[in-house]
């Protein structure tokens, strides 16, 4: 036996089942927690939207590429962003959760200038808002594809 040994509670010596701590049954009382409530929507990530808007300093583009490297849409959905943000002035470009949405709009406005523009001095302008259980155009701009989205 190590030094150590005799100091252990495993101890017959040093266990006593008439300890105060114990009780006079030798057993221990746990005490349960209770689980605190959750509601439904707890735990649950709130949706936000990311949404491009418009200005006259960035060809289609540049918004077609920039959401495709951004967003990792396809020709066809950067083409229909790109119509959007211009006819409306502004375009959601992809729902998600708070943090990815942050990354995303910092994306955008880092993305640089439009070369093919010279009046282009810097990134489209970017926002992001917290989804509403109806959008205007009903459709679910959720990307599920892309190697960037993690």
């Amino acid at each position: 036996m190590s030094q150590f040994d005799d100091n252990m509670p495993w101890n017959d010596d040093q266990l006593s089942f008439d300890s105060p701590e114990l009780g006079d049954g030798g057993v221990a009382a746990t005490k349960v927690r209770p689980k605190p409530e959750v509601s439904e929507d707890e735990g649950l990530l709130t949706p936000w939207n990311v949404i491009l808007l418009d200005d006259d300093h960035h060809t289609y583009e540049y918004v077609m590429r920039m959401v495709s490297k951004v967003f990792g849409h396809n020709v066809a959905g950067a083409f229909e962003i790109a119509k959007t943000v211009d006819t409306q002035g502004r375009a959601i470009c992809l729902t998600t959760h708070k943090e990815l949405a942050e990354l995303k709009v910092e994306q955008v406005h880092s993305f640089g200038p439009d070369p093919l523009m010279s009046e282009s001095v810097g990134s489209m302008s970017a926002v992001m808002e917290p989804a509403e259980a109806g959008d205007d155009d009903g459709s679910d701009h959720t990307n599920t594809g892309g190697d960037n989205l993690q």
